[in-house]
């Protein structure tokens, strides 16, 4: 299983860990300082002893390419800011089958809504549940009222 964090941090704490093993510490001591298992620092410094600083480089993330390129993950972004009636919706309310909806239209990408949620979750977004309003509410009675009505009570 690969650890968390991203490949340059996990190359520097397979540096870190070299450096304290070159101070004298035992690669016991290393993993223990680092929080990571002892066979871990064994196997980095085998690594480095036989190929160098390139046996401990950082390596690709292994899987499946992304479907959006970072740029275009940027403008999806942007679009999901602007609101789902400027992209032709009926509401301002963004679901995973709109998003979806709106990904294959502007960038001919097909996503399963329920992959969209991760998605949106890698790009800062998180669920939320909209206010419940009446249709008919007029906010310029309401705002008049707090004005006017309110402070006389």
């Amino acid at each position: 299983m690969r650890p968390h964090g991203s490949p340059e941090s996990l190359e520097r704490r397979r540096h870190r860990a070299l450096a304290v093993l070159r101070e004298g510490f035992l690669p016991v001591e290393v993993a223990r300082k680092l929080k990571v298992d002892r066979r871990s620092v064994r196997r980095w410094r085998a690594s480095h002893d036989a190929e160098g600083i390139e046996g401990i480089a950082a390596k690709p993330v292994p899987g499946r390419p992304r479907k959006l390129t970072d740029p275009q993950r940027a403008a999806l972004g942007r679009l999901l800011l602007g609101g789902a009636e400027a992209q032709g919706f009926p509401t301002n309310l963004w679901t995973c089958a709109r998003v979806a909806a709106v990904i294959r239209r502007r960038f001919r990408v097909r996503y399963h809504p329920h992959h969209v949620a991760r998605l949106l979750h890698a790009l800062g977004f998180s669920p939320q549940k909209p206010e419940r309003r009446a249709r008919e509410r007029d906010e310029a009675e309401i705002q008049r009222w707090v004005k006017e009505e309110w402070p006389r009570t």
